[in-house]
């Protein structure tokens, strides 16, 4: 390349704009891990820079190294990146016909058991969570069932704790419901009031919400199945295998696990402990 050449600067600086933007995006991300242990090292990049550039646009602040400096300084900030981070996609029945494979291949083994433990890792604002709850009083099992829900952002759990969601979802939530198999009118389990739709509060006495990270936090229990849908896809590799990891420590011999469409067991170093309950829905039971 000519050094010389009077238009270079534009050709000479994209490149090393694009290491810059990396190393300042690692530095955020190791400052974040050793200021306060939020560990967003091994999270997909594209997903992270998308999410730190509408931070910097929303602080109006140039570049990534300022992020930072306001990020160590100012907590509030610091919460609303951790916000921006943390992955709230969800619905009520999201991918029908998962749960209708569930409710098919998967809860005619549950009724043989004498209690069950579901684990939700990422529930979000919990609308899964309810789903389920749903699906399993549909089925006989809710009393003998407790489920955890846990996530890393503890602002979307106070969501999930209080069953509220905006009215104008419960048609999509509807069509989902009842292309997942219901058995009843769905609005049978919600009540409407002024601040939208308030889910039955029964629904939610054998669920207990907690924050749990992921990346960093080890197996608390011993569950007959765990979902974790739409979570994984944020990940790169490493971070993938190792959550598997976590995975595989808290299902019990035989349990089920549940991923996202856009998921797989396969390609990790976990494919050869499971088989496939339903491979197009990526419902896996372990048997190794």
């Amino acid at each position: 390349m000519n050094l010389n050449n009077t238009d270079s600067n534009y050709t000479l600086t994209e490149e090393p704009t694009n290491d810059l933007e990396k190393l300042e995006i690692k530095l955020l991300l190791d400052g974040l891990y050793a200021w306060c242990g939020y560990d967003y090292r091994d999270y997909a990049y594209p997903s992270i820079k998308r999410r730190v550039q509408h931070r910097m646009q929303a602080e109006k602040l140039p570049t990534i190294t300022s992020l930072l400096n306001k990020v160590l300084h100012d907590p509030t900030c610091l919460q609303r990146l951790i916000a921006d981070f943390s992955i709230n996609v969800t619905e009520m029945f999201r991918d029908p016909l998962f749960f209708k494979d569930f409710r098919e291949n998967v809860v005619p083994l549950l009724k043989t058991y004498p209690s069950i433990r579901i684990w939700h890792a990422g529930c979000a604002s919990g609308e899964e969570v309810y789903s389920m709850a749903i699906l399993l009083q549909e089925e006989g099992l809710y009393e003998k069932a407790k489920i955890y829900a846990t996530d890393i952002n503890s602002d979307v759990l106070k969501i999930a704790k209080n069953g509220f969601f905006p009215l104008e979802h419960m048609r999509k939530y509807t069509q989902n419901y009842m292309q997942a198999g219901g058995q009843r009118a769905f609005s049978d389990y919600y009540k409407v009031t002024n601040a939208g739709v308030k889910f039955d509060h029964s629904l939610m006495k054998n669920v207990v919400f907690a924050q749990h990270n992921l990346v960093t936090d080890s197996s608390f229990n011993e569950f007959h199945v765990i979902l974790c849908r739409n979570v994984l896809i944020y990940f790169n590799k490493d971070l993938q295998n190792k959550v598997h990891e976590l995975f595989y420590e808290s299902l019990g011999m035989f349990g089920f696990l549940g991923l996202g469409d856009k998921e797989t067991i396969y390609y990790t170093d976990y494919a050869n402990v499971y088989e496939d309950v339903s491979k197009k829905q990526k419902i896996y039971r372990k048997v190794k």
